[in-house]
């Protein structure tokens, strides 16, 4: 396993910011080492030789504040260190939620996915904050303690220089040993991540089918392999430090007997042996350090692999660039949808065109692919077989990002955060004017709200949007999908998931009426139950009924008069 895996700086740009900072922090600290180390035996020596506190004032006032230098310096390289931890962490996570946007992996579990992304990463922190900083320490401190020493005492640098090899060798021989260790109890956990969430997800049918307990046995079992072989690894990281503490101390020991003999018969005077003495430990300290640190952070290196090998899998890649996101009929070519582990294709040989500009009505039973439809559109699922075109442009060629910015999505149940109206209004677009969130709050028959609210647009919902009712919150998220479409540089694609239900007969008709407002003029998909939508659209507005398996039919929709 490498020290620095050469992806982290191409993949994280905090990484490289992080390693410079660390050097700096480094180079800073091996100075500082060896002023102390000067600074303590040259007092001691002359305190030895008689000197007085008077004339020692100034030196020992150097060794305190040398003292207080360090340890601002290395907590300072440590907040430091945690900061750029964090950010490439979100840079690791964005990149990982990206690439599994684009086309989730097809041999890759969504548990195993999530654990990853979460619990996973969080272990880059030990990696980051405290591993790579003491591997610089590693390489600057012995090196520059074995000049210094050798400039004093050139048969201490022997021993030295003989004995400090030894702690990285055994600390590979250890490494190897424990690296199989930890790789297993990464696998036990995503193991046990991946099972649990699907224990969670079929909690109904086990229990109607009686086999809640025989799961949980199960991830008790799979729990239980995962301690065992965290408890395996801890105990082969302790054991290895204790080796590796022996080990420096010994050599230690080494240089004061050697050191002890030649001042004891006048070969070595008092300042030099105290150099000597104070350095050689500063030799192996960052050496024992990093194995300590090494083993503390492998769960995290671990994940960083596993992370490369979720961006390394191309089944999910996709062609990015810049630029407006196509435009034009969209159309599906045949499109197949199969998820894995069922019989029944959610879609099955859909072939049929969505106009531009014009609003297509989905209708159909549960079952029949309605919201499977919504998920091919927004990118979130790709098609097993068949593709989707836009104005003639393969849709599974363009960046799924620069696509979504051009799509206005109102869900079935929209999400609001304990945040302002103004602020959950502009999350899809958080650079907005204040104007713009006022006509779009306008336009979505926000305006009742507002008024009603203790500080207007700046009052917080609440988590979930406790203060609004189920209608009100729908209407913020079509105050949010206004915005989008008021701001989207190409002509927005507008999709609904069932606007109006649960809603009260004054609430949907009020949702209706925005609706209408909002896809006048735009494409649009309107996925719903409810039959009083075609008095709210528009007289050129098309419908498509989703049967499964059979494939659908696209009749014009006729306005229902009055």
């Amino acid at each position: 396993m490498k020290p620095l895996d050469p992806r982290l700086l191409r993949t994280a740009s905090a990484v490289r910011t992080h390693l410079v900072v660390a050097t700096g922090c480094g180079a800073a600290l091996t100075g500082l080492i060896l002023l102390q180390a000067w600074l303590v035996s040259r007092t001691v020596s002359r305190a030895t030789d008689g000197a007085g506190l008077e004339q020692l004032a100034l030196v020992i006032a150097a060794v305190a504040a040398v003292a207080i230098a360090r340890a601002g310096l290395a907590h300072g390289a440590e907040v430091a260190a945690l900061r750029s931890a964090a950010r490439a962490k979100s840079q690791l996570r964005m990149r990982v939620v990206r690439h599994v946007t684009a086309g989730v992996p097809r041999d890759r579990d969504a548990g195993e996915l999530v654990t990853l992304a979460t619990r996973g990463l969080d272990a880059l922190d030990d990696y980051f904050a405290r591993y790579l900083p003491q591997l610089v320490l590693a390489a600057m401190v012995p090196l520059a303690v074995l000049v210094v020493i050798a400039g004093a005492d050139w048969v201490s640098a022997i021993v030295v220089a003989l004995t400090v090899p030894l702690i990285p060798l055994f600390m590979a021989l250890v490494g190897m040993h424990t690296q199989a260790r930890t790789n297993r109890q990464w696998a036990l956990l995503n193991r046990l991540g991946g099972h649990f969430l699907d224990v969670v997800e079929g909690l109904p049918t086990l229990a109607l089918f009686r086999r809640a307990k025989a799961e949980a046995a199960l991830v008790r079992r799979v729990t239980d392999r995962h301690r065992e072989a965290t408890m395996g690894t801890l105990k082969v990281a302790f054991l290895s430090a204790f080796v590796l503490e022996v080990l420096a101390t010994l050599a230690v020991a080494l240089v004061a007997v050697e050191v002890g003999f030649r001042l004891m018969y006048g070969g070595l005077d008092l300042q030099t042996a105290l150099l000597v003495l104070i350095l050689a430990p500063e030799a192996y300290l960052p050496l024992r350090e990093v194995g300590a640190r090494f083993h503390a952070s492998m769960e995290g290196i671990a994940a960083a692999e596993q992370v490369f090998a979720v961006l390394d899998d191309r089944t999910g890649a996709v062609v990015t660039g810049t630029g407006p996101a196509p435009a034009g009929d969209l159309r599906l070519h045949g499109v197949v949808v199969r998820y894995p582990g069922r019989e029944r294709p959610a879609l099955e040989d859909l072939d049929v065109v969505l106009p531009a500009g014009r609003t297509t009505l989905v209708t159909g039973p549960s079952g029949a692919g309605k919201s499977t439809l919504l998920g091919l559109l927004l990118r979130f699922v790709d098609p097993t077989t068949g593709r989707i075109t836009v104005g003639g442009m393969d849709l599974a060629a363009t960046d799924p990002d620069r696509w979504r910015r051009a799509v206005a999505w109102v869900p079935q149940d929209p999400h609001l955060f304990d945040d302002t109206l103004a602020g959950n209004i502009r999350l899809g677009e958080p650079d907005a004017p204040m104007a713009a969130v006022r006509r779009a709050a306008t336009l979505a028959e926000l305006d009742e709200v507002v008024a009603g609210l203790p500080a207007g647009f700046a009052t917080r919902l609440g988590e979930r949007g406790a203060r609004l009712s189920a209608g009100q919150r729908q209407r913020v998220a079509l105050a949010r999908a206004f915005l989008r479409a008021e701001r989207s540089p190409v002509p927005p694609l507008v999709l609904l998931d069932e606007p109006t239900a649960h809603l009260d007969p004054d609430n949907a008709a009020s949702v209706r009426r925005a609706v209408g407002r909002l896809v006048a003029g735009r494409t649009a998909v309107i996925v719903t139950h409810d039959p009083a939508w075609a008095d709210e659209l528009p007289g050129d507005a098309r419908a498509l009924h989703l049967t499964a398996p059979a494939p659908p039919v696209l009749p014009v929709l006729a306005r229902q008069e009055a």
